[in-house]
């Protein structure tokens, strides 16, 4: 039997190690010459050498912070002895930016998916009650849950249901600013999202974010399956759920005769995401989940990297794969965007992880970005978006957004994405319709306290017992299975009305 070391050294050049199982003083680590001097969680840092008060921390041979105090070897090293720096990174453009290796099209993987008279292709057939404000959010959820929970989807297998897509703004804004154009930008993404058969649109009828004006702006037209109302133009709101209802009701035949069809995984577009991190997600799911996203890109799929203060401290790792020096200042001008952002909210880029991030052995936005990072795996980056921007470049890219992953995903949803991978060490539990989440769990004991939820444990990367490669071909795997109708967890459970969230950036009037 193989003893497997109780620390994981991520880089030769790392004076810390990242704890296996819980450390107790006295620890022998054989490897490095050192006994553990504190208890140290799992999940979290032990320093393997001395680091000098004022010297640089480093973990996958990265700085991710600087020592507060001195820190002798075998000591825990986290928030009481390690802090964050402004850190200046020198950017290389495109220097490890590569021709993916490819899959001849003859093999490629596929899926059974719903190909929509667009072109586009579904992973799912579900019917979207969206409002475009606030004040019809209560009236689409009373559609919605006609069909979900009153009998009104009765006989209609082949529709996995009506989704309410509600949200809380649409009104006290300006109509030329950035909150405006992601708001819109964001509702037409899923009015014409592959995962809907058809849509219904209700305002209420004065608020600012105009159906009208969406429909012109975004060249969107009136169909069979795609209707739009306000309340106070049908004449109240038990009104216009009844007119909606019978609106719906006539799009049920259409939507129901779809049926799945065998098409190629280039057609999957995947949002990758973290959230509820810890100490092992830059060790097991992320990069196994970096494994899967370029083996999809070598199948000719697509996947959006996102949260972009999650990857402060990191671009330069992205620039250095940009397809061409354009890509990689775009993706510098939005860190800029988001230094400027932060200031004048009073905030700091370089804020610290959340509570459950630190508690799970994160300590600086320097190791989480390195560690989310890693779920971009090494194809090249072809393309940076800005917030819910439609997604046309095949491969690896980057869409901006918050690092709040219910906002970050709705994003990466109106861009295209019709299937998630969701990473997380704490137990992050969304769904996200219309677009199935698929749930990675980064440690055996969360994963097995939480299975309920967890779709893929990606433990036994940290316990030796499977290498990244093999986790990642299981993720790849269980993608196009989902793809092809599998339910998730999230699923099973019918999770995923709640996390339509865009992202409301200035101010409410």
């Amino acid at each position: 039997m193989v003893q497997v070391s109780p620390v994981i050294q991520l880089n030769p050049l790392d004076n810390v190690a990242v704890a296996r199982v819980k450390l107790a003083p006295g620890t022998v680590l054989d490897g490095f010459g050192i006994t553990v001097t504190d208890a140290v969680p799992q999940g979290h840092k032990v320093a393997v050498t001395g680091i000098a008060e004022g010297e640089p921390v480093r973990k996958y041979g990265q700085i991710i912070g600087v020592a507060s105090a001195g820190i002798a070897p075998g000591q825990h090293v986290h928030t009481q002895n390690l802090e964050m720096r402004d850190v200046e990174q020198h950017h290389d453009f495109g220097v490890d930016a590569h021709e993916p290796d490819y899959i001849p099209e003859d093999r490629r993987a596929r899926f059974m998916g719903y190909r929509r008279a667009t072109g586009k292709v579904g992973t799912r057939n579900y019917i979207a009650v969206i409002s475009s404000v606030n004040c019809s959010a209560t009236v689409s959820k009373a559609v919605a849950d006609h069909f979900n929970r009153m009998g009104g989807l009765e006989g209609r297998r082949n529709i996995d249901g009506v989704v309410a897509l509600t949200h809380g703004g649409g009104c006290a804004m300006n109509t030329q600013a950035e909150g405006y154009r992601y708001l819109t930008r964001t509702i037409w993404g899923y009015a014409t999202h592959a995962n809907f058969g058809g849509v219904v649109m209700i305002g209420l009828g004065c608020e600012t974010n105009q159906i009208s004006l969406i429909k012109e702006m975004y060249g969107l037209t009136e169909s069979p399956n795609f209707r739009t109302m306000n309340i106070q133009g049908v004449g109240g709101t038990r009104k216009t759920i009844a007119n909606a209802i019978d609106v719906i009701g006539g799009m049920l035949d259409e939507v129901d005769s779809a049926r799945r069809t065998s098409e190629p995984v280039s057609e999957l577009t995947l949002a990758l995401e973290c959230g509820g991190s810890d100490g092992y997600s830059g060790i097991s799911a992320n990069p196994a989940l970096g494994y899967a996203s370029d083996l999809l890109i070598r199948h000719g799929g697509t996947t959006i990297l996102s949260e972009t203060p999650e990857i402060y401290g990191a671009e330069h790792l992205l620039t250095r794969r940009a397809a061409s020096p354009e890509v990689a200042r775009k993706l510098l001008e939005r860190i800029e965007w988001w230094r400027d952002y932060a200031e004048r909210n009073k905030a700091e880029l370089n804020n610290n992880p959340s509570y459950g991030n630190k508690a799970g052995g994160l300590t600086t936005i320097l190791e989480k970005s390195l560690g989310a990072v890693a779920k971009g795996g090494n194809s090249r980056l072809n393309a940076v978006y800005e917030y819910a921007e439609p997604v046309k470049e095949k491969g690896f890219v980057f869409m901006d957004s918050p690092g709040y992953d219910p906002v970050a995903v709705t994003g990466q949803v109106a861009s295209g994405a019709n299937m998630i991978c969701f990473t997380t060490g704490r137990g992050s539990t969304s769904g996200f319709k219309p677009t199935p989440s698929i749930k990675l769990a980064t440690n055996n004991a969360m994963y097995e306290h939480m299975a309920e939820d967890m779709d893929i444990n990606c433990g036994g990367i940290v316990t030796g017992d499977e290498t990244i490669e093999q986790s990642g071909q299981r993720i790849f795997d269980k993608i196009v299975s989902v793809a092809s109708g599998e339910r998730t967890k999230s699923e099973e459970y019918d999770y995923g009305n709640n996390e339509f969230v865009p992202w409301q950036v200035g101010a409410v009037m």
